[in-house]
């Protein structure tokens, strides 16, 4: 049940397009809504508590018994999902309730009784209800109508720059679609509209709020650090190294970095490219880094031979992690708006100078896949250790088995897939693993001690 849900948002994430901080909020609220669900009728699991912020008091059975663990989660997520994708394409929405009710149907068949049935989801409707409440409160509907973002002007800032012919294919078939530069999100518009438009490419109806489509020739979420974290006190707890001063002198830091990633563009070697191309998990033609990372504690599950308990414990402190990393690094990255490789080697060093992947529509300081994969992989280690695996998130879009040492080597290697990419410098790599190896200890050990376990 447990992996089926990660599973399936995987690719709500992917068909939606979100952007990652936009993924990485509604997996905190699901498998949280999943976890508190399941623990209601399972007395060796302990809900959450204050050391998530905000967090409700949940309503729970007379008896965890009079109760089905998994009928209660699956109605508890089915009311979250509801509220958090309402805006979320037919398709998507039909996926999503097709796999509730196929679950809860499994349990019927399974034997239980009308009783248990009706109360496992009177109560966790109520739980879920609850967590809509809570997820409400955080923030993020007023990011929603604030003013639009001006970035700073000047030498060292980063600017929104990325060239037309980076617009990849949005599609869920072979057929390939056409992009509008105009209208890099696809947004449904009159006299446009048809069964094939609909399921081929897409598009997202005007005034979408909740979900809208990344788009890599805007700016995403500039107002993210905003939102209320799930476990850090505060978007600033954890610290990032103070970026280099810019400069474009031979001598400097940025420009070595920047030559770094220009002789390594230029001379990738084939392992390189693969670990790039690997890593890049982009907005629409992937879970993003979100779902990279929880596909990855899914496969766990079964290679682990978790129980559904441990399971749900996995999936709540990956996604908390990672839902706070993001918070995280997008504050930073709007308070330095950092200047990315593409555009300062094109205007100190090589002037047709292009990355291998898409520059990302936000600033460079920190790297936030470096920082959602240190945070992730310092959940997952604590967790099951800091074991070797195989991972086989990127079969479905071509790419082949992988394997990895350790958690952390995992995580490193996402972090230099940036570099290798053309996106990043060497020094937001470096912070942004700082960042998120902080922010993964803080989730664990509050959790540890108080919450999930």
């Amino acid at each position: 049940m447990v992996s089926e849900w990660m599973h399936t948002l995987y690719g709500a994430i992917r068909v939606e397009r979100l952007s990652p901080p936009v993924a990485s909020r509604l997996m905190g609220y699901v498998s949280t809504a999943l976890y508190s669900g399941m623990a209601a009728g399972t007395p060796s699991m302990t809900p959450l508590g204050r050391e998530v912020n905000g967090f409700p008091a949940l309503p729970a059975p007379g008896r965890p018994r009079d109760v089905d663990p998994t009928l209660t989660a699956v109605a508890a997520e089915r009311v979250v999902i509801d509220s958090l994708l309402r805006e979320a394409l037919p398709t998507t929405r039909a996926a999503l309730a097709r796999l509730a009710d196929s679950l809860a149907q499994a349990r019927v068949t399974a034997g239980m009784s009308a009783n248990v049935r009706s109360a496992s989801e009177d109560l966790g409707e109520r739980i879920g209800t609850a967590i809509v409440a809570w997820s409400r409160a955080d923030g993020f509907d007023s990011t929603r109508t604030l003013p639009p973002y001006k970035a700073p002007v000047g030498p060292s800032y980063w600017v929104s720059d990325a060239p037309g012919h980076i617009y990849a294919s949005q599609n869920m078939s072979g057929a390939s679609e056409f992009v509008a530069l105009d209208n890099p999100a696809n947004v449904m518009r009159a006299g446009s509209v048809s069964d094939r438009g609909l399921i081929v490419n897409r598009p997202k109806r005007p005034g979408v709020k909740t979900l809208p489509a990344v788009n890599m020739a805007g700016l995403s979420e500039p107002y993210w650090a905003a939102i209320r974290p799930f476990v850090l006190r505060d978007w600033r707890e954890c610290p990032v190294p103070e970026p280099p001063p810019f400069a474009t002198d031979t001598g400097s830091v940025v420009f070595k970095d920047a030559e770094l990633v220009r002789t390594t563009r230029a001379g990738l070697t084939p392992e390189q490219r693969a670990i790039a191309l690997y890593w890049a998990d982009n907005a629409g033609e992937s879970g993003t880094p979100v779902g990279h990372w929880l596909s990855i504690a899914s496969q766990m599950v079964s290679e682990r031979k978790l129980s559904a308990e441990d399971a749900a414990r996995l999936m709540v402190l990956t996604s908390l992690a990672q839902a706070d990393a993001f918070i995280a690094t997008w504050g930073y990255k709007y308070q330095y708006n950092l200047i990315r490789p593409r555009t300062y080697i094109r205007r100190v060093a090589d002037s047709t100078w292009e990355p291998l992947i898409p520059t990302p529509p936000f600033p460079e300081y920190p790297s936030g896949h470096s920082t959602v994969s240190a945070a992730a992989a310092t959940v997952l280690a604590a967790e099951l250790g800091d074991i070797a695996f195989d991972d086989s998130t990127g079969v479905t879009i071509g790419n082949p088995v992988r394997r990895f040492d350790s958690f952390t080597a995992a995580a490193r290697e996402a972090g230099l897939s940036r570099i290798y990419g053309g996106i990043h410098f060497s020094y937001g790599n470096l912070g942004g693993r700082a960042l998120g190896a902080c922010v993964g200890t803080k989730v664990v050990e509050r959790l540890r001690r108080t919450g999930a376990r």
